[in-house]
């Protein structure tokens, strides 16, 4: 029997939901980030922001790019540059893969979610082909039908 301490844990940050309304999610993966150590104190005090941020291919690295990690209140003179570049941390296999995929025309890195799990810092990486506006409508539509199903459903039941 796993004692609580050995569970999954997971503590999410930070969620970019504009890239679901932006973009179609082909595929979901998970990545480690690389931080320094001011960097990780602002992400445990939640000031990340995912919106606007991509990941791209550089000299055989992933590397993410404009996502807002505000800098720590205490940190003086060690902080860090907000929206500097940073290392995502994933298999070689992966990285071939992502980079075969991602010279497809239309495929981005996007950055979905920022999460601790256990210790470690996570980010949901999302391979997504952008939207047009028709199909940026009709997801819009579509979501309104589920809640105005879901509202008939609770008033009857």
């Amino acid at each position: 029997m796993a004692t609580a301490s050995e569970k999954k844990r997971e503590d999410k940050v930070a969620t970019n939901r504009k890239a679901l309304h932006e973009y179609f999610v082909v595929e979901r993966l998970e990545a480690g980030i690389e931080l320094l150590g001011t960097e990780v104190k602002s992400v445990r005090a939640g000031t990340v922001t995912l919106t606007g941020g991509f990941a791209s291919m550089d000299d055989g690295d992933v590397i993410l790019r404009d996502v807002y990690i505000a800098p720590y209140e205490c940190g003086n003179r060690f902080n860090h540059e907000p929206t500097r570049p940073r290392r995502l941390l994933l298999s070689r296999r992966e990285i071939d893969r992502l980079t075969a995929k991602i010279a497809q025309k239309g495929f981005t890195l996007i950055p979905l979610s920022l999460y601790f799990r256990k210790r470690w810092a996570k980010v949901e990486l999302g391979l997504c082909r952008g939207k047009q506006d028709a199909d940026k409508r009709e997801s819009l539509r579509r979501k309104d039908a589920d809640k105005e199903t879901r509202r008939a459903m609770a008033r009857v039941g």
